[in-house]
């Protein structure tokens, strides 16, 4: 279909597009480790849901193809499959219109593409550009909204119209996450701004989770045909569903509007949505920690590293890190998250409950065990409830090593992922670009292995932690200056933050040969796995002199270090201090 014919057919139409195909797909063939690969394995159930929407009186039809791309494809390996899904989800949909006793498009093959569910602006703009690039066949572009009435970034309707008119697109508009009457106002702000025609395809509602499934309340008919018509009212030219709908609720909307015109809509028509303020963007600042303004003044910072309660009690942590405090030579308490995927109490918690008694804290946290929404959750109210002012933003190990093989690990994002949620975070705004009324002021630390097997990756993934806004970060241990040197030469540069050096002191030889072969990421020299072993009954005594001299050495090149505390003895530390 051409531009010119497809805004004509809109000018003075409005046109009913389909619903859902997933969850009606799901109620026909059941679970499905993907639906775009039923085009292939089940095409006529894929037709018989085109069939069902064309005879509820949609004249638009969208193929089964949401997740048909090499992104979503990939991790099911399917990713050679994408030409195969795309085309077989094409052919069947031509063929369930050129069924019906009448047709639902008007040429053969793919009439015109649609652009939906995209959070990002930035993303849907060069998924436009995209197909400008091969094809001129016209594009709806549509984006999802929050309730507030914003995409990702504090996005208003009105801005992303502004950055997509001048696009050639030639429909604006608005689906998924929301319901109906939660659509309207997105759609009256979009209707409001000059020469673009809009398109509404609203959720059946709010979803829950139902054993495996995510399920959308029953909407009925009748609400869909309201909207209908107030969407109508509104200007809007192309109406439809999305997740959750059925074509009973396209069939309600096709005779709702089937005898109505779109209203026109001018840029000074008043637009019913609550005004949310925005709050002036928060300039970076000089993270407020003790440990961090320590480093900042290049005084050496020394930690001590502890691993949480696998039980209930803190009595013996609250114990053994009074007497390390005592000492006057340790800085903060850096407290790890789940090593090796074991259960232990969390470490934003219990650095909030040491942060109570006074004592800095570092607590590490993983992207293994949460989302995005659960990983900010956390770190607000550890900032807020807990007095947590740095964290160190590991990916985690994964839960095959621990014990829950069973599970799964989340990952949503990795290390550097974290990295940036944090610093959305001081800047005063969650991931998804929402204000919080405030900022934290984290400082954040990430790790480094300058001993690991591809230093290139290594240096490459410790480049992109720095840009994403790392302050300092903290080596895996190490037992020779000698590997440090190596990684600075293959690094080519002083380091952009600064660095603090992990020591271990080594309590046996068989230890020490278990951490070599076992632990991934750990090098122990081979003079050093003599020199213990011949030592016999004092390897002990070699492994904390090495300690010692690691530690003499990294205060005349490093920023600090943090010490690992043998079999979780902390009153031993205090014999390299």
């Amino acid at each position: 279909m051409k531009i010119h014919d497809f805004n004509e057919r809109l000018k003075d139409a409005i046109l009913i597009a389909d619903g859902a195909m997933g969850s009606v797909l799901h109620e026909a063939v059941g679970p499905q480790r993907c639906f775009d690969e039923l085009n292939a394995t089940e095409p006529e159930a894929v037709f018989r849901v085109h069939q069902a929407y064309v005879e509820a009186g949609a004249q638009i039809i969208e193929t089964n193809t949401f997740g048909a791309n090499r992104f979503k494809l990939a991790p099911l390996g399917l990713s050679n499959e994408v030409q195969r899904f795309n085309s077989r989800g094409v052919k069947i949909a031509r063929e369930a219109r050129e069924s019906a006793a009448r047709e639902a498009l008007e040429e053969r093959g793919v009439d015109f593409y649609i652009l939906e569910t995209f959070s990002y602006i930035e993303e849907l703009l060069l998924a436009v550009d995209a197909i400008r690039s091969f094809s001129g066949l016209p594009i709806v572009a549509q984006l999802t909204y929050s309730e507030e009435g914003t995409t990702h970034g504090d996005i208003r309707p009105s801005d992303a119209a502004s950055q997509l008119k001048n696009k050639n697109v030639q429909v604006i508009g608005a689906n998924c996450t929301l319901g109906p009457q939660a659509l309207l106002p997105i759609l009256q702000e979009l209707a409001a701004v000059d020469d673009i025609r809009t398109s509404g395809m609203p959720n059946a509602g709010f979803p829950k989770r139902e054993g495996d499934r995510i399920v959308y309340p029953k909407s009925s008919p009748q609400y869909f045909a309201r909207f209908a018509r107030e969407a109508a009212a509104l200007g809007v030219r192309i109406l439809g569903g999305c997740c959750g709908t059925t074509p009973a609720h396209i069939q309600a909307m096709a005779e709702a509007v089937k005898s109505l015109r779109p209203a026109k809509a001018h840029a000074t028509s008043p637009v019913a949505v609550e005004a949310v303020a925005k709050a002036a963007p928060v300039s970076q600042r000089e993270p407020e920690s003790r440990f961090w303004k320590k480093l900042k003044k290049r005084e050496f910072a020394i930690c001590v590293e502890i691993d949480p309660p696998k039980g209930l009690a803190l009595d013996r942590i609250f114990e053994q890190v009074d007497k390390v405090m005592a000492s006057g030579k340790v800085d903060a308490i850096d407290i790890n998250s789940g090593a090796m995927a074991r259960v232990g109490m969390d470490a934003l918690v219990v650095a909030g409950a040491l942060e109570a008694r006074g004592v800095e804290t570092i607590p590490h946290l993983t992207t293994r065990d949460q989302n995005i929404i659960g990983l900010q959750a956390a770190l607000l109210g550890a900032w807020t409830v807990g007095g947590v002012r740095n964290v160190l933003a590991i990916t985690g190990d994964p839960p095959s090593v621990g014990d829950y093989p069973e599970t799964s690990g989340v990952y949503e994002v990795d290390s550097v992922g974290l990295v940036k949620v944090l610093n959305r975070l001081n800047q005063g705004t969650d991931w998804a670009g929402k204000t919080l009324g405030g900022a934290t002021n984290f400082a954040i630390g990430v790790a480094l292995n300058p001993v690991a097997d591809d230093l290139d990756n290594e240096i490459a993934r410790f480049h992109a932690k720095v840009e994403a806004g790392a302050h300092y970060a903290m080596t895996q241990p190490l037992f020779d200056p000698e590997h440090w040197h190596a990684f600075l030469k293959k690094l080519g540069e002083k380091p952009p933050i600064p660095i603090l050096i992990g020591v271990w002191p080594l309590n046996s030889y068989k230890q020490a040969l278990r951490l070599n072969n076992e632990v991934p990421g750990m090098v122990i020299p081979e003079a050093l796995l003599k020199s213990m072993e011949a030592a016999g009954a004092a390897a002990r005594d070699c492994g904390f002199q090495v300690a010692r001299q690691m530690l003499a050495w990294a205060r005349t090149e490093l920023a600090g270090a943090y010490v690992i505390p043998p079999f979780k003895r902390y009153e031993e530390i205090l014999e390299i201090l």
